[in-house]
């Protein structure tokens, strides 16, 4: 089966029903699947075949995932660009990832000659929502394509899409997901749960990340996606009345804000089946409140882009534990495994641990990546003794639910995105004030982890918090720059001299692991 199959059996259940809706566009199911074709059809006539490379950098928007579907139509493989990325970093991805057709929304004209410049391999561009500056609308691009489908025949290792992670460096890796490990996430969701009758998903959240991926798994059962441009409190809580939202997902930050939203209450959010949070730590306060709010709709997820979004699901029902003081400590669960992905904990001599016992967060199953582009180092390092390392560190309980003790890596997810320490690290040491620097992440009621950095200066020096972060969101983005900053007469090392951002995270996590 390929993923486009899910797609279709979408249109063959409803094909009138509406499949994609932003503010300025609708389209039914048949009609999506008659563009989709016809943008598959288009990049085949311009040389393009499964295999090769092509990217779509838009905001969240109907002709977003028109292109999108294409291109899994078509079998050219998707790389996925976070709109909301540094420039620097989604040139890096284009390149590296050997992008050859760039498929851009009009709200980024203005980096176009950036992408020339750093992009040799990018030699076409069209713009998916009007006519370029120097590039073709998409609807003209297509025009001469027949809406008919061309059935490419793909295989179940065929690549889908190359997905960004992160290393040491902090430089994104290509994650390479195939026809296989796309199916197998879909089906594993439907395997755990039941969407209900005709869904209806609000995509908040980049379409590049978990959103997108609900918006097609739920796609299969003839669901609706009602697409926002972004996340904002009010819109929110008014779409999930008017367009009677069954499904979404939000990372804890914007849960967080949803929450704090004083309109919330005046809006009707009895339609919500199943309220999908992830990606970041959740606080535990936080989802009780949600459960109080917004009623037993809550559903978590445990994944990572190299075995993507539903390795576990803790579904509704196990969080109907309020009343019960002796399961309570279940909502800091991520759930059991689901049907089609093993899930253990592992030592760091390949021994699978008893239940109870922390260790290495470990999966493996045809929901595990085929490696990385281009990095078989790196492949080799997270597949060891047979089993796809995570990074994490975790424990299942008796009851086979998993629970998320600590980070094996350093990686700070804050907002329900990726931050890696040793990049802002890079930027705070250019500083002439700076000695020394350790980048962490810490508890944050908002963020989930918020980042933070602790600073070692040079004899007689002084710096102000403000202009640290000031550098590093002019050169890195909001996102990856310090929340806060703090002064340390000396950062704690090693005998080797090696900084231990373990002792310092402790001083910030120390109470947190208490309240676990």
């Amino acid at each position: 089966m390929r993923l486009i199959d899910l797609f279709d059996r979408g249109v063959a259940i409803s094909p009138d029903r509406v499949c994609l809706k932003d503010d300025r566009t609708s389209l039914s199911f048949s009609e999506v699947k008659a563009r989709s074709c016809r943008f598959a059809n288009a990049i085949a006539a311009a040389g393009y075949s499964p295999g090769q490379k092509a990217a779509i950098y838009s905001p969240n928007c109907v002709e977003g995932f028109v292109a999108m579907i294409g291109l899994f139509r078509s079998g050219v493989a998707w790389v996925p660009v976070n709109a909301k990325n540094a420039v620097a970093e989604n040139t890096y991805i284009l390149d590296a990832f050997d992008v050859e057709i760039l498929f851009y929304h009009s709200d980024f004209e203005a980096i176009l000659d950036r992408i020339r410049a750093d992009c040799p391999k990018i030699r076409e561009l069209v713009c998916i929502d009007r006519t370029g500056s120097s590039a073709p609308a998409m609807q003209d691009w297509w025009a001469e394509a027949p809406a008919t489908d061309p059935d490419v025949a793909l295989k179940p290792g065929d690549l889908v899409g190359i997905l960004s992670s992160g290393g040491t460096t902090g430089r994104p890796k290509g994650i390479m997901l195939t026809q296989l490990n796309w199916v197998t996430m879909i089906a594993n969701y439907y395997a755990t749960v039941d969407p209900g009758p005709d869904p209806v998903h609000l995509c908040v959240a980049p379409m590049t990340h978990a959103a997108g991926v609900l918006a097609l798994t739920l796609m299969a059962a003839g669901g609706t996606s009602v697409i926002l441009p972004g996340f904002d409190a009010a819109w929110v809580a008014a779409a999930i009345e008017a367009e009677g939202v069954t499904h979404l997902f939000l990372p804890p930050t914007a849960i967080y804000m949803l929450l704090a939203y004083p309109g919330l209450g005046d809006h009707d959010h009895s339609s919500l089946r199943q309220f999908m949070y992830a990606a970041a730590p959740m606080a535990i306060d936080k989802l009780r409140e949600c459960l109080k709010t917004f009623g037993p709709v809550m559903m978590q997820t445990f994944g990572q882009a190299e075995s993507p979004m539903f390795c576990t699901i803790l579904k509704p029902e196990d969080h109907l534990v309020l009343d019960d003081p002796a399961r309570l400590h279940r909502l800091a669960s991520c759930g059991r495994p689901t049907l089609l992905t093993p899930v253990a904990i592992m030592d760091d001599d390949g021994n699978l641990l008893p239940r109870g016992e922390p260790g290495e967060i470990v999966v493996r199953g045809n929901l595990v990546m085929t490696g990385y582009y281009k990095n078989p180092q790196a492949t080799a390092e997270v597949s060891q003794f047979g089993w796809h390392h995570t990074g994490d560190i975790g424990r299942i309980d008796d009851d086979g639910f998993l629970y998320i003790v600590d980070r094996k890596k350093d990686m700070i997810i804050s907002g329900g995105f990726n931050v890696y320490p040793s990049e802002v690290e890079q930027v705070i040491w250019s500083h002439p004030a700076v000695q020394d620097c350790a980048v962490i992440g810490v508890p944050d009621d908002k963020w989930g982890e918020a980042v933070k950095a602790v600073l070692e200066l040079k004899p007689g020096a002084s710096v102000d918090a403000a202009e640290i972060i000031a550098m590093c969101k002019s050169r890195l983005g909001s996102v990856k720059a310090p929340k806060s900053v703090e002064v340390w007469d000396e950062l704690p090392r090693s005998p080797v001299g090696k900084v231990r951002k373990k002792d310092i995270r402790d001083v910030y996590w120390a109470d947190r692991k208490r309240m676990i």
